[in-house]
């Protein structure tokens, strides 16, 4: 089973950036849809963006411009590395994100095979 570990989370002023990574380790991630999810509190979980193992992407329309969804099919351990990058921060808040991957799913279904652990994004002045 693929096993992904995320990083990069934190506190990000309005307006500012933050990237967050996504390293896969066991298996290749180059074969592997990569989506990235969000959570608020209390609300359910919503797709950001998704990149497929050709490197087409798609983004939710909140975020359309603004974060840019990569992978590094090599990455420091040659297992392969998910990213988001995520530029000009709109609304404070938490948002909990998760990275998943998969092999035959793609989109922003929950179907994933696959899930980060979770990274805490918190938006405040």
């Amino acid at each position: 089973q693929l096993q992904l570990v995320q990083s990069g989370g934190g506190l990000v002023q309005p307006g500012g950036s933050l990237r967050l990574s996504c390293a896969a380790s066991l298996f290749y991630l180059e074969d592997y849809t990569i989506g990235w999810f969000r959570q608020a509190p209390g609300k359910a979980r919503e797709g950001v963006a998704w990149i497929s193992s050709s490197g087409d992407t798609n983004y939710a329309d909140s975020v359309k411009g603004r974060f840019t969804i990569s992978r590094d099919n090599a990455g420091n351990t040659g297992y392969g590395v998910g990213y988001l990058q995520m530029n000009n921060r709109k609304a404070e808040g938490t948002d909990v994100y998760y990275c998943a991957a998969d092999q035959l799913e793609w989109g922003f279904t929950a179907n994933y095979r696959d899930w980060g652990q979770g990274t805490q994004v918190t938006v405040a002045s």
